[in-house]
């Protein structure tokens, strides 16, 4: 039996295989609203066969969108909206949907990837962005405001409302961002976090404000759902934030009643390197797995099944999250199914393309 499509129950759901489709930003949903795109964006995963399909980071307040056109759910008109998606999403496919929930910190305001992302100036849609000190991305972006006491009550108080919102919808699963270089991510790092009060200096101090986040997170969110963290592994940066560091940080987010944490990596600094090769994150999310005592997924260019398949079979992870490897391919599930003899049903209306009754499919390219 594949280990990759064995079923894994948390925060009391059960979900049908270990397969996650990443949550991935569109820069589609004017004034945050779910649109069109995010129909079929959204629609076609529902019917992949995946067992938990990921809506994209969605900001929990204005300030907290990466750009004018990044998701949102702080409104009843962005609720309402994307309500509308998660009904077609429910009526093609009856995968488990879930939201992550994020805000950009100093990484906010910029223009649209595809138009260079840049900065936003006030005169083109901008707006302050903010942090945990007043320490910019790079070079190109402004330096943030410095939250206070105030900002940071709002912004946690934010997360619990858009955690509420995203309950109310019947959304099955909640991950808190506390990675790439937002906001909560840029609280737990020493390069980011340069405070001298409560919230900084020593680990436990740089952990306080995205714990109490994920506190008010967790007392919003529905017992009997699942409720996740996106970390990076360690800032990949001298002086910066170690696995040492996340390991605790996912023992803390256990003990608040977390069910799992997603190892990524990167996007702290502005132009920052680190390793990309397949798999590569796997060693440290291992290891978070076995000392952290929680669930574990990972990312990091897992596009082959085999690949996937061994690192759950082999006890490195529980789950396996891909990106880009469903947009190259929505039936990524299916032809990994045929690659590791696993059992995939079908939609009704797709059951002609399944091997069995289409024996031209033997001859299918597929990349490994």
């Amino acid at each position: 039996m594949s280990a990759l499509f064995s079923p894994i129950t948390l925060g009391g759901m059960t979900l049908r295989n270990r397969i996650v489709v990443s949550p991935m930003c569109q820069y589609s949903a004017p004034d945050g609203a779910a649109s069109a795109w995010h129909l079929q964006h959204l629609g076609q995963f529902a019917v992949s066969g995946a067992g938990l399909v990921m809506i994209e980071a969605t900001a929990v307040e204005a300030a907290g969108r990466t750009t004018p056109l990044c998701l949102g759910l702080y409104t009843d008109g962005q609720e309402a909206a994307l309500g509308r998606v998660l009904e077609v999403c429910r009526a093609v496919g009856d995968a488990r949907i879930g939201i992550q929930l994020a805000h950009a910190g100093r990484k906010a305001s910029c223009d649209l990837p595809w138009h260079g992302g840049a900065a936003l100036p006030a005169e083109e849609g901008g707006w302050p962005v903010v942090g945990p000190s007043p320490l910019a991305y790079d070079e190109t972006r402004p330096a943030p405001q410095a939250l206070d006491r105030d900002g940071l009550a709002r912004i946690r108080d934010a997360f619990a409302a858009s955690a509420r919102r995203a309950a109310r919808l019947g959304i099955d699963a909640a991950e808190l961002h506390a990675a790439h270089g937002y906001l909560l991510h840029s609280f737990l790092s020493p390069v980011s976090n340069r405070r001298d009060d409560a919230y900084g200096g020593s680990p436990d101090k740089r952990m306080r404000f995205p714990l109490e986040v994920a506190a008010a997170v967790r007392d919003a969110w529905p017992v009997g759902r699942i409720l996740g963290a996106r970390v990076n592994s360690s800032d990949f940066l001298d002086g910066g934030g170690t696995l040492d560091d996340t390991i605790a940080f996912a023992a803390g987010l256990k003990a608040i009643g977390y069910d799992y944490v997603c190892v990524s990596s990167g996007s702290l600094v502005g132009g920052q390197r680190f390793p990309n090769h397949p798999g590569y994150l796997l060693p440290d999310a291992a290891r978070l797995r076995a000392e952290a005592g929680i669930a574990t997924q990972a990312v990091g260019l897992i596009a082959s099944p085999q690949l996937a398949e061994e690192a759950v079979a082999g006890g490195q992870v529980d789950m396996v999250a891909m990106a880009r490897a469903f947009l190259d391919d929505p039936r990524w599930v299916w032809h990994a199914a045929e690659r590791l003899g696993a059992k995939v049903d079908y939609p009704v209306q797709y059951g002609p393309a399944h091997p069995g009754r289409w024996p031209a499919a033997a001859s299918r390219p597929f990349a490994a």
